[in-house]
């Protein structure tokens, strides 16, 4: 299974990530996790390779090859749309974080729209979690990453109760019950995938021929 997790500095991406390696260590998976953080503390891009199955032999994930793409901004989503692999998978929090040149009026911004066409384009199977705004709605835009891994939830083979222990055991204590929240407002955004076969340990969805592990 490989999934290529993207946003900027402040996101949660690392936990995110942390939490997904965890479920798959506790089912005695083989797990492999890269980081780039890059500029992040200043709000710049920052991924983590997250690759598990029966036996992985490398962290990163190649071009093209990735499972799932998680991106938790737009712009991020279209940035690393190039990893995802032909019938893959995107999810991806349609909130947008202008880069500093269009911020400060440097370079024209991109219209959602524009954005939007060229996701279609490039994934297909796609879908789009609001989590900064259901986080917002929770109090704490902090919590954007466990609604999002709500989401994420139905797509992985790991039962609910597995990602409740994961949350408890990697959150601060005083921010285990709100994570817990956000975790299951995101499932209720996600429920549109839990039609859709579910990605094994393996490292494919059943739809698919095999995928490089």
């Amino acid at each position: 299974m490989n999934i290529l997790v993207c946003g900027v500095g402040g996101q949660g991406v690392i936990l995110f990530s942390d939490i997904i390696s965890s479920l798959a260590l506790g089912a005695g998976l083989d797990i492999k996790k890269s980081e780039v953080h890059g500029m992040a503390q200043r709000g710049g891009s920052v991924t983590t390779h997250v690759r598990y199955g029966t036996r992985v032999f490398s962290p990163l994930i190649e071009q093209g090859t990735a499972d799932m793409v998680v991106a938790f901004e737009k712009l991020e989503a279209l940035r690393y749309i190039h990893m995802l692999r032909p019938t893959g998978r995107l999810l991806y929090d349609p909130h947008r974080i202008d880069p500093l040149p269009v911020s400060s009026g440097m370079v024209e911004r991109p219209a959602d729209e524009r954005l939007d066409e060229r996701l279609a384009a490039r994934a297909p199977n796609r879908q789009a979690v609001p989590a900064f705004k259901t986080a917002l709605k929770l109090g704490n835009s902090r919590v954007q990453n466990t609604v999002m891994l709500g989401a994420v939830s139905w797509c992985l083979e790991f039962p609910a109760d597995a990602f409740h222990g994961a949350i408890t055991s990697l959150v601060k204590p005083k921010a285990i019950e709100l994570n817990l929240k956000a975790f299951a407002a995101g499932r209720e955004l996600g429920k549109c995938a839990q039609a859709e076969p579910k990605w094994t340990a393996g490292g494919r969805d059943c739809r698919l021929p095999p995928g490089p592990q």
